[in-house]
């Protein structure tokens, strides 16, 4: 989980995507929309203002957990355990990257590794 979630999802794919679209904010000319700064979150997370692939992929991703999270509920002890123990941990990897990237996008020169998939 640790690798799976938190380096391949997370760390390589979903924070520094999270981050370039949250400082598309920073520029004065975009943070003029105000359904933007309303729904910043579901911004940054590629629901709305992204391409339709982004939007598909966000939502198919968002099911599968979802639906893996109802899955994971009736298994029995210890799996469970081990689950939430890997899921623990992948979400501080995750988070840290966030951070990571926020702390990274500070420096002027500051490219983000892939694509944050806005609209043309």
């Amino acid at each position: 989980m640790a690798y799976a979630e938190g380096y391949k999802g997370f760390h390589r794919n979903f924070a520094p995507r999270v981050i370039a679209r949250a400082r598309y904010f920073l520029n004065d000319s975009n943070s003029n929309n105000i359904s933007h700064l309303i729904f910043a979150p579901l911004l940054c997370m590629g629901y709305i203002h992204a391409t339709r692939k982004r939007q598909m992929i966000s939502i198919l991703l968002t099911s599968a957990i979802v639906i893996l999270v109802l899955l994971i509920r009736v298994l029995p002890q210890p799996w469970r355990g081990i689950i939430d123990v890997g899921v623990v941990l992948g979400l501080f990897l995750g988070s840290s990257s966030v951070i990571y990237f926020w702390i990274q996008s500070a420096r002027t020169e500051w490219q983000c590794p892939v694509v944050a998939d806005f609209p043309d």
